[in-house]
């Protein structure tokens, strides 16, 4: 059973099918025993992990800032739910219960965690894996940005082996746990 921490949206204004797809993989991931920690909030993407996770049995931790309470609201229904001050130490504290990383598509805040990860894997601060579930294309626009910052020499070859894209449920979380073993 491994932690597997999940970025994902907290705006409450996106397409029904994204909430679909988060609730597919909270399902997924308690199916095949593993815990999730997320941002704690218990709105869009987010909740939708957690609850769907909980409802199959999966443990759930959330990390969240006290000054995000009235913007996406607690999830009290976590077995633990971490109280944190910065939004800096929500991150150092998922990455740090975490034993992989999940995003999936999201605002700036899922881009900056999903960076932030992917850049710390790459440098070596952490050997956890990181995937990426995009079923839709949501995040070609974002790899077509930084393949062309690598065509100019700002991303290293090196660093997109490091991080790991797929396009279903099933091949993301089979990404995790091959990764993990």
């Amino acid at each position: 059973m491994a932690t597997v921490c999940v970025y994902a949206a907290s705006s409450q204004l996106i397409a029904p099918a994204y909430l679909r797809l988060a609730e597919l993989v909270g399902t997924e991931l308690a199916r095949r025993g593993h815990q999730v920690v997320s941002g704690g909030g218990s709105v869009s993407m987010m909740g939708a992990v957690t609850r769907a996770a909980r409802a199959g049995g999966a443990r759930t931790v959330g990390v969240i800032p006290r000054q995000l309470f009235g913007r996406e609201f607690p999830d009290l229904d976590s077995a633990e739910l971490v109280e944190v001050t910065s939004l800096r130490e929500r991150k150092a504290e998922m990455e740090r219960r975490a034993d992989a990383f999940l995003a999936l598509p999201g605002g700036i805040g899922t881009l900056d965690e999903l960076i932030e990860a992917w850049t710390s894997g790459y440098l070596g601060v952490h050997a956890k894996p990181v995937v990426v579930l995009d079923p839709d294309g949501f995040y070609a626009p974002l790899w077509h940005w930084l393949r062309s910052l690598g065509e100019r020499g700002f991303v290293r070859p090196e660093a997109w082996r490091t991080l790991i894209l797929a396009s279903s449920v099933p091949a993301a979380l089979d990404a995790v746990e091959r990764a993990l073993s």
